[in-house]
């Protein structure tokens, strides 16, 4: 299966995704819901990324302990860049984490016809970063708090 084109065209938002069960992401965020980096896969992906592109955090995991879903929102603060030989690459960002009553459940944003086809629910294990379409975004703000 052929991984779906990005398009600067029709990108709404840049979607990274982070596993909640292999860290404790929960706690690291409740002590400091700023995000400045992340890692990325290289490809031709990571090399579409730039300043003032829209960013979605999506927390991942086995859906028991946490709500799982859209976590933060934010931007792009630079390019996605290699990191020192051994190291992956990273994204920098201006991301904060939503409290954690206004996070999105995956369950909400797969009962939304809009939503139900986003790539991070139809390819969850795909690597960092997925994506949203202009119209997925759109649809995805009318869910968060103002």
């Amino acid at each position: 299966m052929t991984e779906p084109q990005v398009r600067l065209d029709d990108l709404g938002a840049w979607l990274i995704k982070g596993n909640a069960d292999g860290v404790d992401l929960a706690d690291r965020f409740a002590r400091d819901p700023l995000v400045t980096s992340w890692c990325v896969r290289p490809g031709y992906r990571a090399r579409m990324m730039n300043a003032g592109q829209a960013v979605v955090f999506w927390a991942s995991g086995s859906r028991r302990a946490l709500r799982y879903g859209v976590w933060g929102i934010g931007r792009l603060t630079g390019a996605a860049e290699p990191g020192p030989p051994g190291h992956q690459w990273s994204v920098p960002l201006d991301l904060r984490i939503l409290p954690e009553q206004d996070r999105l459940p995956r369950q909400l944003l797969r009962a939304d016809d809009r939503l139900a086809g986003l790539e991070v629910l139809r390819q969850p294990q795909a690597a960092n970063p997925s994506y949203l379409t202009v119209a997925q975004f759109a649809a995805l703000r009318t869910h968060l708090p103002e």
